[in-house]
């Protein structure tokens, strides 16, 4: 049987497929009684699961805090919002799995959009911001993964590519918008926008699921960006192309300030022009991407979607034509 794509679902349909099971959590309905709470999703979006008259082993049973599982079930409508209500679940052999089903991926031409992050950071002038960049971009296998992982896990550009995707159109917003502000240096946001997720690379796994990588969890992508940069300008070192720290200290603090606030993991705050730009033209693609995925995936008949938490609103649907 073909897989049912998760965009595909509508009210009131008998589920028996295979989907990616993520975050299940056991809980107590006011009586009592046990049902597992979760995510069901594919390369087409997620759907919210629920299993009530659950049990202790069946929830032990399951994969966590993400894997493949054997849904058996049906469709329908709560709260405005399409629902599966799953009367058997069971782990599924992710080596049987045609994994194009499951992981999203960009529709775009990622090789197009390398070619074009390239053919910005050409433009840059600075020796010594160009040395820099060019390190890593002759680094194949990592640019391989750059242009592979995703920028997030589920909140913005969650799919295969998305890292690509996001630094992509920030170089792109930023190239349109510097000859606004002459006074900054160009170089530098160009430089800090390419290299503010590098880390991310290194950050998540996404082979099977988007998972956080054990080093992702320790260390996180800031610091690991950070350490990139350390050793990248090592290298230029030994290859007697040393880079002046005050250079790596600009880089650098865009990588630890992009997310803009303490609250939002961000190790320093914007203390320079350049990295406030990175900062806004980071939030306003990643805000944009929620909106869009929100308002595009979630399969209800209102004109608002459900509460987006990341976002703390509903939003309107209804184009205006």
């Amino acid at each position: 049987m073909p897989h049912k794509l998760i965009k595909e679902i509508e009210p009131g349909q008998t589920i028996n497929d295979i989907y990616i099971l993520k975050e299940p959590i056991l809980r107590s309905t006011t009586k009592g009684d046990l049902y597992i709470a979760m995510y069901l999703g594919d390369r087409s979006g997620q759907l919210n699961g629920r299993m009530w008259q659950a049990t202790e082993a069946v929830y032990q049973s399951l994969p966590k805090p993400s894997g493949f599982a054997y849904i058996q079930g049906r469709s329908e409508i709560y709260q405005n919002n399409l629902q599966i209500v799953i009367n058997s679940i069971a782990p599924a052999d992710a080596a049987r799995i045609n994994l194009d089903d499951y992981l999203p991926r960009t529709d775009k031409d990622t090789d197009l959009l390398f070619s074009q992050i390239r053919e910005i950071l050409a433009k840059i002038k600075n020796s010594q911001i160009k040395a820099i960049v060019n390190e890593f971009l002759a680094d194949k296998p990592l640019m391989e993964k750059f242009k592979k992982a995703p920028a997030a896990i589920k909140v913005h550009h969650a799919f295969l590519g998305g890292l690509l995707e996001h630094t992509n159109s920030m170089l792109k917003a930023a190239a349109a918008i510097l000859p606004l502000y002459p006074h900054l240096q160009a170089d530098l946001v160009l430089a800090g926008i390419f290299l503010h997720d590098i880390g991310k690379t290194e950050e998540f796994t996404y082979d099977t699921v988007f998972a956080y990588s054990d080093s992702g969890q320790l260390l996180g992508h800031i610091a690991q960006g950070l350490l990139m940069l350390k050793q990248k300008a090592d290298n230029l070192a030994d290859k007697k192309q040393p880079i002046e720290q005050a250079t790596l200290d600009a880089i650098g603090h865009i990588i630890l300030s992009h997310h803009g606030q303490y609250e939002f993991g961000s190790p320093k705050l914007p203390a320079t022009a350049e990295a406030y730009m990175v900062n806004y033209i980071d939030d306003l693609d990643a805000k944009l991407g929620q909106v869009t995925d929100a308002i595009e995936n979630e399969n209800n008949d209102s004109n608002w979607t459900s509460w987006q938490r990341t976002l703390e609103t509903r939003l309107y649907k209804k184009r205006i034509e």
